[in-house]
């Protein structure tokens, strides 16, 4: 073996490209520099050198850079939540546009198999409208045919009411001069804030202006997302770097699968609910029967807090129809439909679309609440479990551990609570 061959080990002298051309590259700006220089910027590639400061301790480190990421994502969520808000209707119009179309896709699917897509989905926009529109003259009508029974039947119950509140067995009484005095209160606190709520309805005007501007933007929106929707989704792909396309197509199919999923059971267990409970309403003899399943199931959209409303308005529309065992007949009604929509509905309709523990859920809608009023109690859940699904789809699991993990007691005790717990009779 020649000197040539000699591996570069042998030779003494550094093949290019090592680690010792490396290492004099990363030393050659320190050329002249004194020896106190030489040691800090060692000490800064190489903990292990004398001059090293090792006082902060691990934990502290460890600490310190779990906490500035940490800020980093807050801040990011900060500067998404002030993003949408100063885009709330657009924000609006997108979300209520991907629900719509989470809804129709099947519909219109099954109607692009005997016809063109533009022809389909023109069809599903249509079929829909005319639902709502058939489902508010029910409504109407049905409201204006009860309307004369319906005030007789107030003021029966109105006055059994009073009667109970003054004659009744609770330890407080409430006369009708009481309640005389409390209308004339009311009155006299609109004739004084008349100027602020009629600057208040001025107010309200340009909300319900800006209302049904995101529903027809929405519309809009719904009509290309039906029609193009994957050649829209497709150009997005197209315009990111190659090495990211595999990851965002598994993102977003996740997230979409997650999201229609919600959007399509929600919509399927709410429609469940108004009709058992306008059932059930209407059994009973309860008037407005159709308005008030019509309110469950529009609170069955706000999650937690939406039915608990629906059903207080329905057993205070019983009770002064009806009497207090009519309405407590309703109450425990509403609360079993309820239940039958948690255990039964929820798990048969979404499955595992949505898997969220009840506690994340109630976190989200109080969250969203807080952030956003019912609107934020409307997105929070499905925004919740989307990016849940997205992360769950993204990161590399671990397996789980194979041993149970010890209680409080035993990890304090060490392995003498260990041992004591498990000597313990059963």
């Amino acid at each position: 073996m020649t000197e040539d061959q000699r591996p570069a080990a042998a030779t003494g002298t550094p093949r290019p490209g090592s680690g010792s051309d490396r290492a004099a590259a990363s030393v050659k700006h320190l050329a002249g520099a004194s020896s106190a220089a030489r040691k800090v910027a060692g000490a800064r590639r190489n903990p292990s050198v004398v001059g090293y400061d090792d006082t902060v301790p691990s934990w502290l480190r460890t600490a310190a850079g779990w906490s500035w990421r940490l800020l980093l994502i807050v801040a990011a969520v900060a500067l998404i939540f002030f993003a949408t808000a100063q885009v709330q209707l657009v924000f609006v119009a997108v979300f209520l546009a991907l629900v719509i179309t989470s809804v129709l896709r099947p519909v219109t699917d099954l109607y692009a198999k005997v016809m063109p897509r533009g022809l389909a989905t023109a069809l599903a926009i249509l079929s829909a409208l005319l639902f709502i529109a058939g489902l508010l003259t029910y409504v109407i009508t049905s409201v204006a045919g009860q309307w004369q029974s319906l005030a007789d039947q107030f003021d029966q119950g109105i006055e059994q009411i009073f009667d109970f509140l003054e004659n009744g067995p609770l330890p407080v009484t409430i006369t009708a001069d009481d309640v005389n005095e409390w209308i004339d209160n009311g009155r006299q606190w609109l004739t004084e804030h008349g100027g602020d709520i009629a600057s208040q309805a001025a107010a309200s005007a340009g909300s319900v202006f800006e209302a049904f501007a995101a529903i027809a933007l929405a519309i809009f929106c719904t009509v290309f997302f039906l029609a193009r929707g994957k050649d829209m989704w497709t150009w997005f792909l197209n315009q990111l770097p190659a090495r990211s396309r595999d990851s965002w197509k598994i993102a977003g199919g996740a997230g979409w699968y997650t999201f229609s999923g919600y959007a399509r059971g929600t919509v399927i267990i709410a429609l469940v609910d108004g009709i058992l409970a306008g059932v059930f309403l209407a059994i009973l003899g309860v008037p407005l029967a159709a308005p008030l399943a019509v309110l469950v199931f529009i609170g069955a959209f706000i999650p937690i807090i939406g039915a608990p409303l629906a059903m207080i308005i329905a057993a205070i529309v019983a009770l002064a129809a009806k009497g207090i065992v009519i309405a407590l007949v309703v109450t425990i009604g509403i609360a079993l439909i309820g239940q039958f929509e948690g255990h039964v509905l929820q798990p048969l309709v979404m499955g595992k679309q949505v898997s969220l523990h009840p506690v994340v859920v109630a976190i989200a809608v109080t969250a969203g609440t807080l952030l956003a009023g019912i609107l934020g109690a409307v997105v929070s859940v499905p925004l919740v479990a989307v990016a849940w699904s997205v992360f769950s789809r993204l990161r590399h699991k671990d397996p789980p551990m194979e041993e149970d993990i010890p209680t409080a007691k035993e990890i304090a005790l060490g392995d003498a609570g260990r041992t004591a717990a498990e000597d313990a009779p059963a």
